[in-house]
């Protein structure tokens, strides 16, 4: 049980810079020098592909400390069949808040509308260490591939069923939105970035982790 009295509650748009800044903190220098993340938040939520319905911040004492996201996608077999399913990410929470219960609480809570909503399988990629104990799964374990011809398996691409059996064991090809192809602009994410306090950008071990997990294949 979490100590904390807290709100779980949708996001509004009074909420968007917080929200933003909060994102930039907890992404900052994690896996890259710096981050993209908060520019990502910020188109995000005007792309097609974005599900308003699953956008959920946690509120403590008045302020945002974390947030998750969701956005359509699907998978494909090889007969060309499609089915619709979504993406999670990014799940933000405060540096001081972390390891506290908020990010699960916040997972829980969104898979449960997600599975109201008719959605059965839910991806994302991360760092396995963060989400295995929420019910992902490697994508080999469900024969979810990523690319074209045979495909292949990234470690940090992670499965979940909502709905127990939505997976028939049959080949998938992950087809991810679009949503982050912006994100490629490195002028326009430093120009984003100058609306926030200024933070310096620097290495840390968390970093090689992120390339490690992210370059990883699994191969049998």
């Amino acid at each position: 049980m979490n100590k904390y009295d807290y709100i779980i509650r949708r996001e509004t748009e009074n909420d968007y810079r917080e929200t933003e800044n909060l994102t930039r903190e907890a992404f900052w220098n994690l896996n890259t020098p710096g981050c993209f993340e908060h520019y990502f938040v910020h188109i995000m939520r005007s792309h097609r592909d974005f599900i308003p319905e699953l956008d959920y911040v946690i509120e403590l004492d008045g302020k945002v400390i974390a947030n998750v996201m969701y956005c359509r996608s699907k998978l494909v077999d090889e007969q060309g069949n499609e089915k619709n399913i979504i993406t999670m990410g990014p799940l933000c929470v405060l540096p001081e808040y972390q390891r506290k219960g908020f990010g699960k609480a916040l997972l829980e809570h969104t898979f449960k509308i997600a599975e109201s909503m008719g959605f059965d399988v839910v991806i994302n990629f991360g760092n396995p260490d963060n989400y295995v104990s929420r019910g992902y799964r490697s994508c080999r374990k469900y024969n979810v591939c990523f690319g074209e011809g045979e495909g292949f398996f990234p470690a940090a691409l992670l499965v979940k069923e909502l709905k127990e059996g939505a997976l028939d064991g049959r080949k998938w090809f992950y087809r991810p939105s679009d949503v982050d192809t912006p994100c490629d602009d490195e002028a326009a994410v430093t120009e984003f970035d100058k609306l926030f306090p200024p933070k310096e950008a620097g290495w840390q071990p968390s970093q090689e982790e992120f390339y490690i997990h992210s370059h990883s294949a699994i191969t049998w």
